[in-house]
């Protein structure tokens, strides 16, 4: 059989989070139509019996602006690394830049095997996709591309096929019932960030931090959560409250609702909105929130 680890790479918003949840067929990373919705690389695995594909998901390259986002992007900087093959997501639908292109030729001119996932293309222009792959090759970009949806499931299959493919021959790395390799507390807050960066606007979401401060589960089999929104200005968490809580009430409400579909049991849900101005340049709570800088993949 063929196995090994793969780095998913790209742009922010290139889809690399709902591509894996489909590939792996669970959701094991958050998704939201926002930059920055993955701060973490979260391993998604696909066991299958001919091979066995354990998916590296990064958060998306960008400029960084903060010591939080420099962090991110020195993290899908080391996932692309140590693992067996790079699968670099763009975003078809936003088009084919001269700055893409070197970026994925910087990923292609290395050791590590490469394929290319041409995501989105159920939103755009059908005949844009064979001059976008013309400019790749003319640029010296050899890797195959594939074009795909991962919302439709179009060429996904055919996709997962040549990861396998280009993996080596070897035993299973993980376990065969392991889907993912972060805790039921750390996708609790993860579930709690998405439902924030679906619900609010600009800034915010972009400067909250989710901590889980209780994580049990009761002997009715309810769980009982009680957790921290953190932001960064007592303006945000007047925003993020809303007028006599309704803000708070309902994306609260959303994430109770995948949360009991995740844990396959009822949830008591408590939140509370803490202001800690700056943390996203303060290393010493960004480790507190779960973003360590130093730590290498």
């Amino acid at each position: 059989m063929h196995s090994g680890y793969v780095a998913v790479i790209g742009r922010a918003n290139a889809g690399k989070s709902t591509l894996i949840n489909v590939l792996v067929g669970e959701k094991v990373t958050i998704v939201s139509p926002k930059p920055q919705t993955t701060r973490n690389a979260i391993l998604g695995v696909l066991t299958k019996e001919e091979y066995q594909i354990v998916f590296v998901d990064t958060p998306g390259l960008y400029r960084a602006k903060t010591a939080l986002s420099a962090a991110m992007n020195k993290t899908a900087l080391s996932a692309a690394r140590d693992v067996d093959l790079v699968l670099f997501v763009h975003d078809g639908h936003a088009g084919l830049k001269d700055e893409d292109v070197e970026l994925i030729k910087r990923y292609s001119s290395g050791d590590i095997p490469v394929l290319i996932a041409y995501t989105k293309i159920d939103i755009m222009p059908r005949e844009n996709i064979p001059g976008d792959i013309k400019k790749l090759y003319e640029a010296g970009v050899e890797c195959d591309v594939f074009p795909v949806s991962a919302r439709k499931g179009i060429n996904v299959k055919r996709l997962e096929e040549a990861i396998a493919a280009a993996l080596p021959e070897g035993e299973r790395v993980i376990s065969d019932d392991i889907v993912s390799d972060k805790s039921e507390k750390f996708m609790i807050a993860e579930i709690m960030r998405e439902k924030i960066l679906l619900k609010y606007d600009k800034e915010i979401p972009h400067g909250v931090a989710v901590v889980v401060n209780t994580f049990k589960k009761q002997e009715n089999g309810v769980y009982d959560i009680n957790l921290d929104v953190v932001c960064e200005k007592p303006n945000h968490k007047a925003i993020i409250i809303g007028k006599q809580g309704s803000a708070l009430k309902q994306v609260s409400s959303f994430a109770r609702g995948d949360m009991e579909k995740f844990l396959g049991a009822k949830v008591f849900l408590t939140v509370y909105v803490k202001v800690k101005e700056g943390w996203r340049d303060r290393p010493d709570l960004m480790r507190d929130y779960g973003y360590d800088t130093k730590k290498e993949l």
